[in-house]
């Protein structure tokens, strides 16, 4: 749809409008020729009438504030060069009380453009600063949750491991996922050193790669875990199991490189709360032991 006259003219006032001091202003020169005044005109009908403009409603400019409205080349009327004096700007208010006080046929009717162009300017603004405040807003929360995201991100790649944690009571599963995870990482050689283990460990390493060796240190070995073991390596790649009651602790040996410490044994994972963490050592003297 076409604009009408008047809305073009809105369009050309809105142009004019800048924003100094924190409000929407007009300078003195874009004012007289909407009016269709002279500046030398409009500014001596303000003098005449100063009461009616107190500084709310009509002030004069700094040389620092001329310079930022060249550098913004809005309009070519932010350029004033040539005047001997700093151009007044006239508030929202102060365009009104200038109806008042001009005495042009067109005064009125003008003004009520100015006040519509006023009007819309402000709405623009209001609508930018309450988009501008969501998307604030919503980088806000982006970057509040950048650390789970980058977490979940990580859980998504199936090679990931995490080199230290905390699984709580009942997280069974998630624990169970992450012991067969280390399970499964294993290229040559797995050991396990924990003093309580059952059939549900050698389920565990079942799930290691072909031709991997799997090694079970514990400080005992039961009859009935004894014919789980050979049950087991009927089956499926042979276990070998060891006494060695040298460790309190839990500890799974990944290719006699990589040492990871369990706060719990394989068999009671995720049934109570537990430590685990990736320990930087050197490992030779572990292994010269086991």
């Amino acid at each position: 749809m076409n604009d009408t006259p008047n809305d073009s003219i809105e369009i050309s006032i809105q142009k004019c409008i800048h924003t100094i001091r924190g409000m929407q202003v007009m300078l003195d020169r874009d004012l007289a020729k909407i009016y269709g005044v002279e500046t030398k005109v409009l500014n001596q009908a303000v003098k005449r009438n100063i009461q009616r403009f107190p500084e709310s409603f009509c002030f004069q400019l700094y040389e620092n504030e001329i310079s930022i409205l060249r550098s913004q080349f809005v309009t070519s009327s932010s350029r004033h060069g040539g005047r001997r004096y700093l151009p007044f700007a006239f508030t929202e208010q102060g365009v009104a009380m200038l109806s008042t006080v001009l005495k042009s046929k067109t005064a009125i009717q003008v003004s009520i453009l100015i006040m519509n162009a006023f009007v819309a300017m402000r709405k623009y603004i209001v609508n930018n600063q309450r988009l501008l405040l969501r998307i604030d807003q919503m980088e806000f929360r982006l970057s509040a949750h950048d650390e789970k995201f980058e977490k979940i991100f990580k859980a998504l790649e199936t090679d990931y491991i995490p080199q230290q944690g905390i699984f709580f009571e009942g997280q069974v599963f998630d624990a169970y996922e992450f012991a067969a995870k280390l399970i499964k990482s294993a290229k040559k050689t797995l050991r396990v050193i924990d003093n309580y283990v059952d059939e549900s460990v050698l389920r565990l390493l079942s799930k290691r790669r072909n031709r991997v060796n799997a090694i079970i240190y514990t400080k005992s070995i039961s009859k009935i875990l004894q014919q789980d073991v050979i049950k087991h390596n009927n089956q499926y790649p042979s276990i070998t199991i060891k006494i060695m009651d040298k460790s309190h602790d839990r500890f799974l040996i990944i290719d006699d490189k990589t040492i990871y410490h369990l706060g719990a044994s394989f068999k009671d994972l995720g049934k109570k709360w537990f430590a685990f963490s990736l320990l930087e050592i050197d490992i030779t003297k572990i292994l010269e032991k086991v």
